[in-house]
């Protein structure tokens, strides 16, 4: 028969340990805090390499920029802020634009975001990006079929360019089924803290399901290259996405230390992937 803890009981708790073992005693089921507290212990051993490849990039000079790309409410915002948490802010930012000026919109489409680029010795998180053109834009109707177009013929060439100039990009679609994201949105709804994150694109996620489906396709058709590919992030667990999003940044590079990391650095292949062009999989 299952037991309360005693107010007494849990102020003599001094470790996570002694908390399973009280939780065990009283035939309390442990396997949702053994989880979190996995998580946890995972997410600190994670953000430790993290710092440490920071470090490296510093020494190293080195020019590294992350897209955060994929469905409405699939975590990108969560998973940056885990990823930066404990970084030194004066080698890394977070660039989240807000929609171009109207000076913006007569210039060259990705000036605004050149001016964005890491740094040497420098990590840029961003938080979506130049491929805004590439799904949301042609969907809500905010670019022209011809300004569509020169985007993605003119996108692998920028890349292209920025690879030759030292500019190590690393693109993340973070995937989410609909269902997922009609919960998410709905939670967003209810809960003060999180009203903010509502917008009428986001509204309208559901409705377009679909038509976001074709112009994401068409996105890694013209963009996934050998020299800057797309890899997909499984996100309907967040938890999940945010750890494997980190170990496949980390794996990507042999910084110092490495060989000492607490924990194992090798992304799940059932939740990090490459993107296929013939991938059966619904990204």
């Amino acid at each position: 028969m299952e037991k309360k803890i005693t107010q007494e009981e849990f102020l003599n708790l001094k470790t996570k340990a002694d908390l399973l073992e009280l939780l065990s005693q009283k035939h309390i089921s442990t396997q949702k805090i053994e989880a979190k507290l996995a998580y946890e212990q995972d997410l600190r051993f994670l953000q430790m390499e993290l710092v440490k490849l920071q470090n490296w990039i510093g020494k190293k000079r080195k020019k590294v920029m992350i897209i955060f790309e994929g469905q409405d409410a699939a975590g990108k915002g969560g998973t940056i802020r885990r990823f930066v948490e404990h970084l030194n802010p004066r080698s890394m930012r977070v660039v989240a634009l807000n929609k171009p000026t109207e000076i913006e919109t007569g210039q060259w489409y990705f000036r605004r975001y050149v001016k964005e680029l890491p740094q040497p010795g420098e990590m840029v998180f961003f938080d979506r990006s130049w491929y805004n053109r590439a799904v949301v834009e042609p969907v809500m109707g905010f670019c022209s079929e011809k300004q569509y177009k020169t985007f993605l013929k003119q996108v692998p060439e920028f890349e292209h360019m920025l690879m030759e100039d030292g500019v190590e990009i690393i693109k993340f679609w973070f995937s989410i089924d609909k269902e997922v994201q009609m919960t998410r949105f709905t939670s967003r709804k209810t809960d003060p803290l999180k009203l903010w994150k509502i917008s009428p694109v986001d509204e309208k996620g559901q409705e377009l399901w679909e038509k976001y489906k074709q112009y994401k396709e068409e996105m890694f058709t013209h963009t996934h290259t050998m020299v800057s590919p797309w890899t997909i992030i499984q996100a309907n667990n967040k938890k999940e996405a945010r750890l494997e999003s980190m170990r496949f940044i980390l794996s990507q590079f042999d910084y110092d230390g490495k060989e000492e990391a607490k924990t194992y650095l090798n992304p799940d292949p059932n939740i990090v992937m490459r993107y296929q062009r013939l991938n059966h999989l619904d990204v």
